[in-house]
C-alpha cells in the first residue's frame, strides 16, 4: 500500500537516504528506563493445592538503547483494603540490552477478609557500577487493585448507555444519531489519540517489529494506519509523528532537504483528510508528537497545519516551517494559545518533565489554555500484540493528578503510541469523547468536545463513564452554592459491573495531593468556600477501570450569620 500520494514519493526517497545515512538510530527517542507491572485482578482458576486467591504478578523491565548494563533493584507490596502491608517482595537484575521478566508468586494466604487490594511496585534503574549520582537514577512506581474474595459490589444509579459512533457508522450518506432514552444527549467515540506511522519511527511490520523504527523505514504509513484503525472498529485515530524525526533521523542530519520534510507533513495532512472524506463515521487525524524525552517530555499537538521543529541542517536551514526551540516549553504553549492549537502530555513522568523555570509539569497560563488531556494510561509503546491482549501497560495517573494540582484543566485519556503496525489493537483501551447528538464526528466537533473536556477514559472499549455534578456534566467550570451532588454513571454493553468506585478531589492551584473523597455512586457535600475538582475513577469486575474528566467547582461563600444583638 502506498503511503504518500505519488507527487511525494520522490522526496520520500530522499529522506529514506539521509535516514539511512544517519548513524544515529531511533531507540535514542526512547532511551529512558521502562518498568511494568501486571497484577492479575483475579486469582487463575486450578491452583491446587495453593490458596484459591494465589496468581502471579508479573515485573516487565526494558531499557530501549542501552549503552551500558544497569542494575534494577525493585520492591513489590501488597496492602489490604486499608492500605495496611499484607506482604513484601524485593529483588534485583542486570538489563544488559534485552528485556527482562520477573515473575512474583503469591499464594494467596496472606489475605484477610475480602476486599479490593492495591500490588505496589517501586523499581530503581541505575548503572552497573561505581555508586551513581543522582542523575544516573531513574524511578518507576505502578499500582494496580486485584479483587480478593467476594467484596461487596457498589451501588450506582441505572445509567442507559449512550449510543457509539461504531454502531452508527454507514459508509455512505449522513445518518442522524439520536440519544439513547433517558440517557445523555451525546454519542460516545471511542479512538487512540497517540501512534507513529513511517512519517516517524513507527509503521513496523508485525512479522518483524520489536520496537521503534529507524526514522522513515518502517513499513506502513497513515493511509495504512486509519484503514487499519478502522478496520478494528475505532471512531478515530491520530498519528502523532515525532516533529523533529522529518529530517531523516533521531538526531541530526546534516543532508536533511528541508522541502521534503515540509512536504511529507503537508501530505500527512492531506491523507488524513481525504481518508476521513471517503469513510462517513471515521475521523483520521494527522499531527504532532512535539519534544524529546531526554530534559523534555512529549506531548500531542492535534490541529497544527505547520511543521514545528528546532533541527537545522548543514546550511543552517531549518527543517520545519516554525521554528521551536527545543525543551522550551514555556515558549511553546504560547505559541500555541496564539495559533488555537490543542494539545496532550503523553506518558508524563512525575520528576524531569515539562519542565518551565527549572520546575517540572510546570503550569502556565498560556499552558493551561491550550494542554487539554493527560495520558493517564498507556499500554506499551512496542507492543507487536494484535488480539487485544498486551498485558504490559503504565499508569500515569500520579503524574496527571500533579498537573490538575498544579492548575491544569485536563481531562484523562487513554492511548497505546503504537510504534508497529497493529493501531489500537495492543489492548481494548481507548480514549472517548462526547459530540452531541445529531452531530456528526468531525475535525471540528472532536476538537469543540477536546476543548470542553468532554473525554474519559478506558481500559474497555464498551464501556462508558460520565460524572455530573448537580446539573452539570465532566468537563465544566461552574459556581456552585450549597450541596454539591456528584453522580458516577457507568454502562457497559457486554455485561461487566462495577467491583469498585472512586470519587477523587483536589484543588487546582495548591500543589498537594489528590485524595478519595468517597467509595459510592452518589456522594453529597457541601464543599468549602474556594476552588475544587473531582473525577471519578471505576474498576470493573474483571480489574479494567476507566477515569471520568473531572469538574470544576468554584464553590461561593454562605450566607454570613447573623450578628447576636
Amino acid at each position: 500500500m502506498d503511503t504518500l500520494p505519488r507527487p511525494y514519493h520522490r522526496l520520500a526517497c530522499l529522506a529514506a537516504s539521509c535516514c539511512i545515512a544517519s548513524a544515529i538510530a531511533a531507540p535514542l527517542e526512547h532511551r529512558e528506563f521502562e518498568a511494568t507491572l501486571y497484577a492479575p485482578y483475579t486469582a487463575t482458576a486450578g491452583t491446587g493445592a495453593m490458596s484459591p486467591e494465589a496468581r502471579t504478578f508479573t515485573l516487565d523491565f526494558e531499557y530501549p538503547g542501552l549503552q551500558r548494563p544497569q542494575t534494577v533493584d525493585w520492591h513489590l507490596e501488597l496492602l489490604a483494603p486499608s492500605g495496611s502491608v499484607v506482604e513484601r517482595w524485593q529483588g534485583s537484575v542486570t538489563l544488559s540490552g534485552d528485556p527482562v521478566s520477573v515473575p512474583v508468586d503469591w499464594s494467596g494466604r496472606s489475605a484477610g477478609s475480602p476486599g479490593i487490594y492495591r500490588v505496589r511496585m517501586r523499581a530503581v534503574s541505575r548503572d552497573a557500577g561505581p555508586p551513581p549520582t543522582t542523575s544516573e537514577v531513574e524511578e518507576v512506581e505502578q499500582s494496580w487493585e486485584i479483587s480478593v474474595g467476594a467484596p461487596a459490589a457498589p451501588n450506582l444509579p441505572h445509567f442507559a448507555p449512550m449510543p457509539v459512533g461504531r454502531d452508527q457508522r454507514a459508509d455512505v450518506g449522513t445518518s442522524q444519531i439520536a440519544p439513547a432514552p433517558a440517557s445523555l444527549p451525546y454519542t460516545v467515540y471511542f479512538g487512540n489519540l497517540h501512534s507513529q506511522t513511517n512519517h516517524s519511527d513507527g509503521g513496523g511490520d508485525l512479522a518483524s517489529c520489536k520496537g521503534a523504527q529507524d526514522p522513515q523505514t518502517g513499513k506502513f504509513g497513515p493511509d495504512a494506519a486509519y484503514a487499519y484503525a478502522r478496520e478494528k472498529g475505532l471512531d478515530m485515530l491520530f498519528t502523532s509523528e515525532h516533529n523533529h524525526m522529518y529530517d531523516g533521523s533521531d538526531g541530526t542530519n546534516p543532508n536533511a532537504d528541508v522541502g521534503a520534510a515540509k512536504a511529507r507533513y503537508q501530505s500527512g495532512l492531506a491523507t488524513a483528510a481525504s481518508f476521513t472524506k471517503a469513510h462517513h463515521g471515521f475521523l483520521a487525524i494527522y499531527g504532532l508528537e512535539w519534544g524529546v524525552i531526554n530534559n523534555g517530555g512529549h506531548l500531542n499537538i492535534f490541529n497544527s497545519p505547520e511543521l514545528l521543529g528546532w533541527e537545522k541542517n548543514a546550511k543552517g536551514e531549518l527543517v520545519a516551517d516554525t521554528l521551536t526551540p527545543r525543551s522550551d516549553y514555556a515558549a511553546l504553549y504560547t505559541l500555541m494559545r496564539k495559533r488555537g492549537w490543542i494539545g496532550q502530555f503523553n506518558h508524563p513522568a512525575i520528576t524531569g518533565q515539562f519542565i518551565v523555570n527549572g520546575v517540572p509539569l510546570a503550569y502556565t497560563r498560556d499552558g493551561d489554555q491550550v494542554m487539554a488531556l493527560c495520558e493517564v494510561l498507556n499500554s506499551t509503546a512496542f507492543s507487536n500484540n494484535d488480539s487485544e491482549t498486551e498485558t504490559r501497560r503504565s499508569n500515569f495517573e500520579m503524574a496527571c493528578n500533579k498537573l490538575l494540582e498544579a492548575g491544569y484543566h485536563v481531562a484523562f485519556s487513554s492511548d497505546q503510541d503504537n510504534h508497529c503496525a497493529n493501531w489500537g489493537a495492543s489492548y481494548t483501551n481507548r480514549t472517548a469523547v462526547l459530540i452531541p447528538a445529531h452531530k456528526p464526528l468531525t475535525q471540528a466537533s472532536f476538537l469543540q468536545a477536546v476543548k470542553a473536556r468532554r473525554v474519559f477514559a478506558t481500559m474497555d472499549k464498551n464501556s462508558q463513564l460520565v460524572l455530573t455534578a448537580n446539573s452539570h456534566i465532566m468537563g465544566e467550570r461552574f459556581v456552585n452554592k450549597g450541596p454539591l451532588t456528584l453522580t458516577v454513571h457507568f454502562a457497559s454493553s457486554t455485561g461487566k459491573s462495577v467491583a469498585s468506585v472512586a470519587v477523587m478531589e483536589g484543588v487546582p492551584g495548591r500543589g498537594g495531593s489528590v485524595s478519595q473523597l468517597s467509595a459510592t455512586g452518589v456522594t453529597t457535600i457541601t464543599p468549602a468556600p474556594g476552588e475544587h475538582f473531582y473525577y471519578a475513577k471505576v474498576t470493573q469486575n474483571d480489574g479494567n477501570i476507566l477515569w471520568s474528566a473531572p469538574v470544576w467547582v468554584r464553590q461561593a461563600a454562605g450566607p454570613k450569620p447573623a450578628r447576636k444583638r
